[in-house]
């Protein structure tokens, strides 16, 4: 899919997703005149605030857009579970409605009863109170109305709670620990603490008072070596260079190694390899490196599974990483995305390191990812000799909200 037909297809899908916000909260609930003509040009400026950012976000300094770039993909998430639990609610009345219209057929009255229950009945008369009542212009709501108000808050309610708690959370950091057993580690090397850090997207919402958090704890985590899985920015060095100096305070035995990640190919990624070297890290482009003293283990790392499309000689390329290799030695690859596992477990890799997948970010985006990924978070077995470990990353991309999907910055402990 073209870029071109990338951006029609989601502009379409925003703009359904507004109208449906619309149709159910504004026009089903038929509230006084003002705040439904108040509601709609809210929805309206919001619909058009996120392709305004978009449009924005590779020319314009990360300070002069904080706001506007905040309110648009916060409102992103909001719209997201508006739509998940308005939809939720249309999906059960859908299933009902067939057991209702039997319950009614079954209770409705015979002819003859309706019939007489008509005859019964009384104009008021001339004098009554409801003959004489002045008009007030607005009728009261219906069943079906009121009905559509409940749900619309119940609906708000649900959408607005799960929002601020995804959003409080976005910037709690988490710092798991994963033992990792692997068959051919050295006895020496028994402990061994790689620390991952992935995922970051420094310059949407994201500056350098956050990389300097998660390089505290990163540090804390007393690592043998960091390793950094991609998507560290979203921005130009020129952009966004000044906020990456916090990733020279970090510290271990072996030092710091990237891999590029998708985002960086939106980003320049030739600059940030060349950044990042001038500032100490090792860039890994299809190579490998050793680890250890008098006992090793081989570190790997590839580009970007689409790495290829951006830049002529950034196609992964894991054969030529491994060339010339012991292959009685552990192998740790680096690769962005989880879908390299099976070429790496071809190549008998012991362990996989992995983000790109964000854990899902926001329940339940995770049923979605899965179905492009083989793994969306945590540690899994693939095959016979080959584990994989796939990090729910650090920070956040779009909404500023995590969902069952915590930030993290881990540890793998490899063991023998």
């Amino acid at each position: 899919m073209s870029l071109a037909v990338f951006l029609v297809v989601a502009l379409l899908v925003l703009a359904l997703m507004h109208l449906y916000v619309w149709v159910r909260l504004v026009r089903d609930t038929r509230l006084a005149r003002p705040w439904r003509r108040l509601a709609a040009v809210a929805l309206l400026l919001l619909a058009i605030a996120l392709p305004v950012v978009m449009s924005l976000l590779r020319r314009t300094p990360l300070a002069d857009r904080h706001l506007l770039t905040l309110v648009a993909f916060s409102w992103l998430g909001l719209l997201f579970y508006l739509v998940l639990l308005l939809a939720a609610l249309d999906l059960v009345r859908l299933v009902r409605a067939p057991f209702r219209r039997r319950a009614a057929a079954g209770a409705a009255p015979t002819a003859g009863a309706r019939t007489g229950e008509a005859a019964s009945a009384e104009a008021p008369s001339v004098g009554s109170p409801s003959a004489s009542a002045p008009s007030t212009g607005e009728q009261p709501p219906t069943r079906r109305e009121l009905l559509a108000r409940v749900t619309a808050g119940v609906v708000v309610a649900g959408a607005g709670s799960t929002g601020l708690v995804g959003w409080r959370r976005s910037g709690e950091l988490t710092s798991p620990e994963i033992p990792v057993r692997l068959a051919r580690l050295p006895r020496e090397l028994d402990g061994l603490r790689l620390v991952q850090i992935t995922d970051v997207h420094l310059g949407l919402l994201l500056d350098r008072s956050f990389l300097r958090d998660v390089v505290e704890r990163a540090n804390a985590l007393r690592p043998d070596a960091v390793v950094l899985t991609g998507d560290l920015v979203d921005g130009s060095v020129q952009t966004l260079g000044p906020e990456l100096a916090p990733l020279a305070g970090l510290r271990s035995r072996w030092g710091s190694f990237f891999v590029t990640g998708n985002h960086e190919y939106y980003s320049g990624a030739d600059e940030w390899v060349d950044f990042l070297r001038r500032g100490g890290v090792r860039v890994l482009l299809n190579e490998r490196v050793e680890l250890g003293d008098a006992a090793r283990l081989d570190l790997a790392g590839v580009t970007d599974y689409r790495g290829g499309r951006s830049l002529p000689g950034h196609a992964p390329d894991l054969p030529r990483a491994l060339a010339g290799r012991d292959p009685s030695r552990e192998l740790v690859l680096l690769a962005h995305q989880p879908r390299h596992i099976d070429e790496a477990a071809a190549h008998e890799v012991g362990l996989q390191l992995s983000g790109h997948t964000h854990g899902g970010q926001m329940w339940p985006f995770g049923a979605l990812v899965g179905l492009v990924q083989p793994y969306v978070r945590g540690l899994h077995r693939h095959g016979e000799r080959t584990q994989i470990y796939v990090s729910c990353g650090a920070g956040f991309w779009g909404p500023p909200m995590r969902v069952a999907a915590p930030a993290e910055v881990g540890c793998i402990v490899l063991t023998t």
